[in-house]
This record gives C-alpha cells, structure tokens and sequence, in this order.
C-alpha cells in the first residue's frame, strides 16, 4: 500500500520569529518514503535542520513578519497490517528495564505521575499484567473522556483530563501515558499521520494525532486509547515524554495559526 501525506500551515507573526518545526516524517519510517517533498516555505526562507534526541527530524527557520506558508507532500509505503495485537506479552520488572527506557517512567509536563499514582495502583493493580494491563488502561481513558475539538487547551495536563474528563487525542495520550508509568510501564508520547483507511465513512476532517508507545518484553509497541482500536496507515513523525518534546511548531515570539490543513489518503498504484 502506498499513502499520500501532507500538510499545509499558515502563520501570522507580527515581527521576524524563530521557530523549530518537527513536521517530517520520523526517521524510523525513512525506509518506506517513496517521494518526499521538502519542506516547502512561501515566502522561502533558509533552513537548517538537525536529529533531536528522541530522533524526530526538526527544522529551524526565521519566519518574516506577515504570512509564512509551510507545506510538505510525501507519498509513503505501507505495509497495510493493522497495529498489531499481542496480549501475551509481559511486562519487564523495572530493575531489568534497559537504561534508555527508564526516562519514560518519570514524570514530565503532561503526565503527572505524581498526582495520579494513588488513583492509577486503585484503578489497576487487580488487571492482569503486561499488554493486557496496558488495554484495561486504554479501555478506561476511552470510557473516561468525552472527545471533542473545543474540549481542550494547550496547557491541559493529564491530572486536569481525568478530572473534567474531556479533551482531544493528546489528552488521551496523555493520561494513559501517566497511567501506565504508574504502574511502572514505560510509555512515550507519539505523533503523526492516521489515515481512515478501512474505516467506514462519515470521516471527520484530517488532523495529526496522538498515539503512544508502551515498552514490553522485547520492545515497544502501539496504544491508541482514543481510537481503542487497531488501524491502518500510521505514520510517525515524532516521539517524546510528552506532547512537550514534540511540538509541531514552537515559535520563539508572537504567532497566530490561521490556516491548517492536514491530508492522509491511500494513493492508487498503476
């Protein structure tokens, strides 16, 4: 399978504004882009681009006082298999957990672990444990918050999403990432492109959305409390603790969003 994947943003900046934009697709999924477009600037600007530490490819640049359009196409293979589904795989105790996954059971920005300990071991220390502890945990934050695109805020953390209990797929994300490092699985936040390929019509307009990686046994692996159900065509662009680390644009100065466009559709092959 191949998908088509791209996006166009529009920003109003009052003066010149640096901004570091991590909106290419990740670096795991280098392999599978077939036709990649760089990142298209109206009016064109320089840009510098570099690997943060999480591996998400970010670009820095100065937009100039006015409208700046960023657009970017790609067209990605696909091995069309849903996340996959293993719910025979066990959770690794955390003194045998390597190094580099350990910074995923702390606290960060949005995920609150602090806050939410007490209610996470109530919730969950009966569950099996392993993947299917990690889906009692994505059934809960499925049942627990209403979605819907005026129900959230940029600042809305995880402890503020279990308590009024609606929000959108990074809130989601979010708490069941806290949860899970609660219960001493690591969990880091991801972001990309989800087609609606396989999924029955009415489609709601595109967006990038949340998902989020919870590490067991071997490796790491695919949650989606907001959806709850394994999909077709997910495509990474960023990892990190939180929403936090990645920011689909940061702007260092004043900037208004005035146009969003995001696009994700399964490309006919000759």
């Amino acid at each position: 399978m191949q998908i088509q994947v791209g996006f166009e943003l529009v920003y109003d900046c009052p003066k010149p504004t640096p901004m570091v934009v991590t909106l290419s697709i990740h670096s795991s999924r280098a392999a599978d882009i077939i036709q990649c477009d760089p990142l298209m600037l109206d009016p064109a600007v320089p840009v510098s681009s570099y690997i943060d530490l999480y591996g998400n490819r970010c670009s820095r640049l100065v937009a100039p006082v006015g409208r700046i359009r960023i657009t970017s196409n790609a067209l990605v293979a696909d091995s069309s298999k849903a996340d996959p589904v293993l719910p025979w795989l066990e959770q690794v105790s955390v003194e045998d957990l390597p190094e580099e996954v350990l910074l995923y059971l702390l606290g960060s920005r949005y995920c609150e672990t602090d806050l939410l300990s007490e209610t996470a071991w109530n919730l969950f220390d009966s569950a099996p444990t392993g993947w299917q502890r990690v889906q009692t945990i994505c059934d809960f934050v499925h049942q627990h918050i209403q979605f819907g695109y005026g129900l959230s805020s940029p600042t809305k953390s995880a402890h503020q999403v279990f308590l009024d209990r609606q929000g959108v797929c990074r809130d989601f994300t979010h708490l069941a990432i806290t949860l899970c490092r609660c219960m001493n699985i690591p969990a880091r936040y991801c972001t990309g492109y989800l087609s609606d390929i396989e999924n029955p019509p009415p489609h709601s307009p595109m967006d990038f959305s949340a998902w989020f990686e919870a590490y067991l046994e071997d490796g790491w692996y695919i949650f989606d409390p907001r959806n709850n159900t394994p999909r077709v065509g997910r495509i990474l662009i960023g990892r990190g603790r939180d929403a936090a680390d990645v920011a689909l644009t940061t702007s260092f100065g004043s900037s208004s969003l005035v146009g969003f466009r995001v696009w994700t559709d399964e490309h006919a092959m000759n």
